[in-house]
């Protein structure tokens, strides 16, 4: 086998591979052999039809077959020697096999860009400081209130009021007509105020009584998720059925003991504070990151390999797609697709794919891995978030290396970026201290 490489760029190369013939005329051999013994030509007992034969009736399946064992046990050793660092999958481009000549095939690939070692030492970064305030952990026991309140059914003839939780019976019409977007419903419930039809529809039910009917009209926006609905004027025929209203419970440490593992509503308060002040840290963590990706960048020039790209396109659509689907949309009712998103949101994968590259870079660059120890620890949390037991969390990821490499390689990157941050000079700073700065800056750019 001779290999020839062709830099098509920093990140793209073309193997050239070319097999002697006498390789080819073996393997075509072999092949023929082997289906002579199995081969079911009429007038001749198996393993008797003469070559000749064989050739004519089976020659561009043998011949496929050929191809793809030639490619199989040579490909391997080609990428090895010539792309260790091969992203994905190649794609091939064959020459017609033939009997008395060499075999070539072109092997397209795309490999991790040689990034020369990043000086990430001595970073100056701004860490906001986050802090709950007891407002917010109130609002907190506001709605964990709400979400253990009863409905109960209103016993005195009043109006539908906001919070409300009504029966009602609804038409919708545009021109006319009974739209198939909104048919006839019998008993359809909603929260008055949350919205659940429209903000506007509710607005019209407020005040109504029970047993009450009412026709209103509604335009739809048009920037509406469902496009059949988007811009139109709907005549609405709605009928109050019934009432009830939320009744919330008492908050006392009763109330706390019912929520979980609570021994009074202070201790439940003390858990609130420490979520609270964990996802304020974590947004923390977030912006220096943020401001560590920026200047590295700055600093790194490489090509983004285009399947990497793709990668991370391909999980930013996903991630949009299950979001809607959550609410009972797709991509088609939204009047989106997703050549479109895939344009939309290039950039951000290529922000996304350059920071993973980085982090790469660091972590051979400072020879970082993960022990058993650490991976250990890493069970032991994903355990304790989870509610299962450590051992079959471990288990579970054992299954798969492919999940265990996974899991190894995010542990890595966090150790990357730990070990860029503990090399820099952190200053503490007031949220609106950094938002200033940031609205200068960009100031500056614009100047």
């Amino acid at each position: 086998m001779q290999v020839t490489v062709e830099e098509q760029s920093p990140v793209k190369k073309i193997l050239h591979v070319e097999i002697p013939s006498e390789v080819v005329a073996r393997e075509l051999e072999s092949s023929y052999n082997q289906l002579r013994k199995t081969a079911k030509i009429k007038g001749f007992r198996p393993g008797k039809a003469p070559m000749s034969m064989l050739k004519k009736l089976y020659r561009d399946q043998v011949h496929t077959e050929v191809v793809e064992q030639l490619i199989r046990s040579t490909l391997p050793e080609a990428v090895r020697e010539n792309a260790p660092d091969m992203i994905g999958n190649p794609e091939i481009t064959t020459s017609e096999l033939n009997e008395e000549s060499s075999f070539t095939y072109a092997a397209t690939v795309e490999v991790i860009p040689e990034i020369p070692d990043i000086d990430f030492k001595g970073l100056t970064l701004k860490k906001p400081v986050y802090k709950y305030s007891e407002e917010e952990v109130e609002h907190q026991i506001k709605l964990l209130g709400k979400n253990m309140a009863k409905l109960e059914e209103v016993k005195e003839a009043r109006p539908a009021r906001e919070g409300d939780a009504a029966a009602i019976e609804y038409k919708g019409y545009h021109n006319g007509e009974l739209i198939v977007e909104t048919p006839e419903i019998d008993d359809f419930q909603i929260i008055i105020g949350s919205g659940t039809i429209s903000k506007e529809f509710d607005e019209q039910v407020t005040g109504m009584l029970p047993g009450e009917s009412k026709e209103f009209d509604l335009t739809v926006p048009d920037n509406h998720p469902d496009r059949q609905l988007a811009g139109k004027t709907i005549h609405y025929v709605t009928t109050l059925k019934s009432l009830k209203e939320e009744i919330l419970p008492e908050i006392n440490d009763e109330f706390a003991k019912q929520i979980g593992k609570f021994e009074s509503l202070e201790q439940l308060k003390d858990a609130i504070r420490k979520d609270l002040q964990a996802n304020y840290d974590r947004r923390s963590e977030q912006e220096v990151n943020e401001q560590v990706f920026k200047a590295l960048i700055e600093r790194t020039s490489f090509e983004v390999p285009e399947k990497l790209i793709n990668y991370e396109l391909d999980a930013i659509i996903d991630e949009i797609e299950r979001t809607y689907a959550a609410y009972d949309l797709s991509l088609e009712m939204t009047g989106q697709t997703h050549d479109e998103l895939r344009e939309k949101y290039h950039d951000t994968a290529v922000k996304q794919a350059k920071r993973h590259l980085i982090l790469g870079k660091i972590i051979k660059q400072e020879e970082l891995s993960i022990s058993e120890e650490e991976m250990d620890q890493e069970f032991e949390k994903i355990a304790e978030s989870i509610g299962h037991p450590k051992d079959l969390v471990k288990q579970y990821y054992q299954q798969s290396q492919e999940q265990v490499s996974s899991l190894q390689y995010a542990l890595l990157e966090k150790k990357a970026m730990h070990t860029i941050i503990e090399n820099s000079i952190i200053e503490e700073v007031a949220p609106e201290e950094e938002a200033d700065e940031q609205t200068a800056e960009a100031g500056k750019g614009e100047e």
